[in-house]
């Protein structure tokens, strides 16, 4: 299962798709509405409030999905879809609940638009990598890996691959065939916590990705891989096969394919601040870890 954050005012609200639908965490909502420096006690007290209220089907209507932490790993997460949400929102006594609620339903109308018109999803994430600087050409690199993803995916499902956890097994058995590292390892170079590995990917790390997932399919369907112990054998084979291109183009140009570039926001510390002819100036690097 994948998170993803989105943003409300700044603040981040860790969210996946589920039951094909939206659902987010209920500690991050109740933690931005109330102000609490203490959210999970906050929503504990409030699970009390809504039960007293009447709101009897609240643990038939809450999720236990995984999330990712902070720290990199994911743990089982209180998560509501949006009606669960404006229903939890109501019980909390804040006028940041409103626009909140209207944030809610934007992305609720989205969603229901993507759903109807997947060129619309493709369309928002497009303007959303333009509107944090990516270049078209990486634009085009990615949702081209992208599908080739989506493609290996639908392979797997229709092959007896069904559990979330085999998903991530076989993502990084081929992740690691091809790059030398795990996905968790190519995280920590890129100094990523919660974030998406492959929107802080470079070209060439999106493109050796994709030609060992395509690979990774065709051998399988060349074979009909059916079932964990044969995808994972197509899996490591794929990999080798993008393994091999990016050794033999890292002896040709003498640079590395994995490196630490991302795209995180740009931080300054004490070191980045240097006097110039008696005025204070900032300078900065982008992603070096």
């Amino acid at each position: 299962m994948n998170t993803y954050i989105a943003l409300f005012r700044g603040k981040a609200v860790r969210k996946t798709i589920h039951k094909d639908e939206w659902w987010f965490s209920v500690v991050d909502v109740v933690g931005i509405l109330s102000g609490s420096d203490r959210p999970r006690k906050y929503w504990a007290d409030l699970k009390k409030k809504l039960a007293q209220e009447g709101y009897s089907q609240l643990s038939e209507k809450i999720g236990q999905l995984k999330l990712e932490s902070a720290d990199g790993k994911k743990y089982e997460t209180d998560c509501a879809n949006t009606e669960t949400l404006f229903r939890i929102i109501q019980t909390i006594p804040s006028p940041k609940a409103e626009p909140f609620k209207c944030w809610l339903a934007k992305v609720g109308y989205e969603r229901l638009q993507d759903m109807t018109d997947p060129a619309r999803s493709l369309d928002r994430a497009r303007e959303y990598w333009q509107q944090h600087g990516r270049s078209e050409k990486w634009i085009q690199q990615r949702m081209m890996g992208q599908e080739t993803r989506n493609k290996l995916t639908d392979y797997w499902k229709n092959h007896e691959i069904t559990k979330e956890e085999e998903y991530a097994f076989l993502t990084n058995i081929i992740h690691q065939e091809w790059s030398g590292v795990s996905v968790k390892k190519h995280k920590d170079i890129k100094n990523l916590k919660t974030q998406n590995l492959r929107d802080h990917m470079s070209e060439a790390e999106l493109i050796f990705t994709a030609l060992a997932e395509l690979s990774t399919r065709q051998i399988a369907e060349t074979v009909l891989a059916t079932g964990m112990a044969e995808n994972e054998e197509a899996g490591k084979k794929g990999g080798r096969i993008a393994r091999r291109a990016r050794l033999e183009l890292e002896k040709k140009t003498g640079k590395k394919v994995v490196t630490g570039d991302n795209f995180l926001p740009l931080v300054l510390g004490k070191k980045d601040i240097v006097e110039i002819k008696g005025k204070a100036t900032k300078k900065s690097q982008r992603g070096q870890v």
